[in-house]
């Protein structure tokens, strides 16, 4: 699997578990729990092997500042969501109503990066970085990812 393919597989992921989640209601308790554990932790892996393996490659292929701009962005967004939005979630009364609209602005949140990522940055590391590098690189990745995951496990 190619780096792009690994990074999209856990959008998908990433996308049904922020969607799950903001569909519950105030009586799913221990469902909101769940699945703010299981989205914490994929979240996390995948933010890690973008910012170890992924970026690092994208910067290495451009000489553009835009990329390094949009680099930049996505390492904030990540910051933000694992500084601010979890955190916040974590304190707050998961039966809430404002538990409920903080799911929704993650789940929102969430899609606005991955959609950034999709649209901005894979195409720009298909067009600079060659099949077999990216191959490579997808190795590398979901290597680290079944590391990672074993670790938060």
């Amino acid at each position: 699997m190619d780096a792009i393919t690994v990074l999209r597989e856990d959008h998908k992921l990433l996308r049904k578990l922020s969607e799950e989640l903001a569909d519950t209601t105030e009586a799913a308790i221990e469902t909101r729990k769940k699945l703010l554990k299981r989205l914490e932790t994929e979240l996390n892996a995948h933010t890690t092997i973008e910012e170890e393996l992924f970026y690092p490659a994208l910067l290495d292929a451009s000489e553009d500042i835009e990329d390094a701009r949009r680099v930049a962005e996505g390492i904030e967004e990540h910051r933000a969501c694992d500084k601010k939005v979890i955190p916040d979630l974590h304190k707050s009364d998961v039966s809430s109503i404002a538990h409920t609209g903080q799911l929704k602005v993650l789940k929102d949140y969430l899609h606005h990066h991955l959609k950034e990522e999709e649209e901005e940055m894979f195409p720009k590391v298909r067009e600079l970085i060659g099949r077999k590098e990216l191959q490579e690189l997808g190795e590398r990745m979901l290597a680290r990812k079944k590391e990672l995951l074993g670790e938060m496990a």
